[in-house]
This record gives structure tokens, C-alpha cells and sequence, in this order.
């Protein structure tokens, strides 16, 4: 009964942990180019129960009496990359990538220590000087890992599905686009960037760059709240099975144990 209260434990456990991951993606539903993560659910390893030694058991080995589960906990995390719908904005700036691959980004911690991340969220605006950033202020990498900056008097800037920019017509640089071999190798950081951890490869990227929309994060709404009901349910069952499980204890302790 005792191991019924632990396993009953860590179903409710594990019923938090998924909770924390379903009300992360909620909280992102708005966020630009937000990728919906997920988490696996798995046994414990089973475990063999022993008879305890006794005249009965030869030599010095304890009897295997059968195999008892220890409960539930997290498998793995994953992300899922699938493309999200696209928002039409107008704005000049504002890019979004159809297939795979992510804009390049140069980022500064608040060391100052500077990095490459990269990103799916093409919300970009231009600073005083012409330079394209994020809207966190972090600059946008071109093809050869230089910054890229945009004439401040240019009337039409246009961007082509290959990521070319012109300025009146006039060529002005291509945007860094980098894809992976392997996304297991991406690490996130915040809410849109991915670090490429050691293993990564850089591949060529396999999509085409739509100007004036912006792409949305691929969270269900209604999928999630689904979900989260899911949740609600089984925590409430391995509530009910510790109830169960502790009010057998007590009987066991006041009535079946009693001394007549």
C-alpha cells in the first residue's frame, strides 16, 4: 500500500510537469514564430521485489517474487517545428520564412559577451543609421556575417523570396539564413531565439522568404485547452487512488491491527 501512495505520487507529479509545458505554450500562442514543445510520459524501470531470506531460500540469494512498476515520470521534451500560419502586416520589414531554416542574429548578453542565435520571428526594424535589428535591438546578419545596413533615404526597399534586399532598385545584401541537419542540436533561449550547441551542422536553408507577413506561432488554442482538461482529469484520479490508498493505511492501523 505504501508504494500505491508513491506511485499515486508521481502521477500527480508528472501531471504538474506537463501542466508548466501546456500553460508555456498558451502564454505563447501570440509570440511570432514560436514553436510548440511537448513532453513524453514513460515508466519507471521495473523493479524486482524480494522474499526476504529464510531457511527456505538456497544459498545466499534472495527469490525473485514478481516485478512492480514504481509509477510514471517524464520520458523527453521535444519541439515541434512544423510551420506556422502566416499574418499579412504590410510592413516593409517584417519577413517570415516558408519551409526550414531561421534568420541569423548577432546577440549581446548583458556581459557584453556577442553570439549567433537564430530565429524564426522576422518582426525587424531599421535604427537610425540604416542597420537591421530585432526588436530587441539585436542586428540582423547577412549572408556573410556582416550587418546589414539599408540606406536611410531609399524610397522602395524590397526583398525578394531569396532573401536579396534592394534598395530603388538597387542591390543592397542578402539576409543570413542557416538551417540544421539535426534540430535535436538547438538549444532555446527566451522565447524566440535557439543556440546551435556542440554537434550542430549547418546545412543549406530550403526556403523562400515572404515579405510584408509575419509568421505565427504554431500553438492550437483549442488543442491546448484539450489538453490541459486531459491533465486536470488524471491529477484528479491519482488524488483520488492516494485518498483511496491512505484510507486503506488507516484501517489497517486502527482496525486489522488492533490487538483483540
Amino acid at each position: 500500500m505504501v508504494r500505491g501512495l508513491y506511485t499515486a505520487y508521481t502521477g500527480m507529479a508528472h501531471q504538474m510537469d506537463r501542466l508548466d509545458v501546456i500553460t508555456n505554450n498558451m502564454a505563447n500562442a501570440d509570440t511570432t514564430g514560436y514553436k510548440r514543445e511537448g513532453i513524453t510520459s514513460r515508466s519507471f524501470s521495473d523493479v524486482l521485489t524480494y522474499k526476504v531470506k529464510d531457511l527456505s531460500t538456497p544459498f545466499t540469494y534472495a527469490e525473485n517474487i514478481g516485478t512492480m512498476s514504481l509509477g510514471v515520470k517524464i520520458g523527453e521534451g521535444y519541439t515541434d517545428w512544423s510551420q506556422g500560419s502566416f499574418k499579412e502586416t504590410g510592413n516593409t520589414y517584417d519577413l517570415a520564412l516558408e519551409g526550414n531554416g531561421f534568420f541569423s542574429i548577432s546577440f549581446t548578453d548583458k556581459a557584453g559577451n556577442e553570439s549567433v542565435m537564430y530565429t524564426r520571428d522576422g518582426e525587424f526594424v531599421t535604427d537610425a543609421d540604416g542597420y537591421l535589428r530585432t526588436k530587441e535591438g539585436d542586428y540582423v546578419l547577412s549572408e556573410s556575417g556582416g550587418l546589414i545596413q539599408i540606406p536611410t533615404d531609399a524610397a522602395n526597399i524590397s526583398i525578394n523570396s531569396q532573401g536579396d534586399i534592394y534598395a530603388d532598385g538597387e542591390y543592397v545584401d542578402t539576409l543570413g539564413i542557416t538551417d540544421f541537419e539535426d534540430y535535436d542540436y538547438l538549444q532555446k533561449y527566451g522565447e524566440n531565439y535557439l543556440i546551435a550547441v556542440d554537434g550542430a551542422t549547418e546545412t543549406d536553408a530550403s526556403c523562400t522568404v515572404v515579405q510584408g507577413y509575419l509568421e505565427t506561432s504554431n500553438i492550437n488554442v483549442v488543442d491546448e485547452m484539450v489538453e490541459l482538461i486531459t491533465i486536470t482529469r488524471a491529477y484528479e484520479a491519482n488524488q483520488k487512488v492516494l485518498q483511496a490508498e491512505d484510507d486503506m493505511l488507516e484501517q489497517s492501523v486502527t482496525t486489522v491491527g488492533r490487538v483483540q
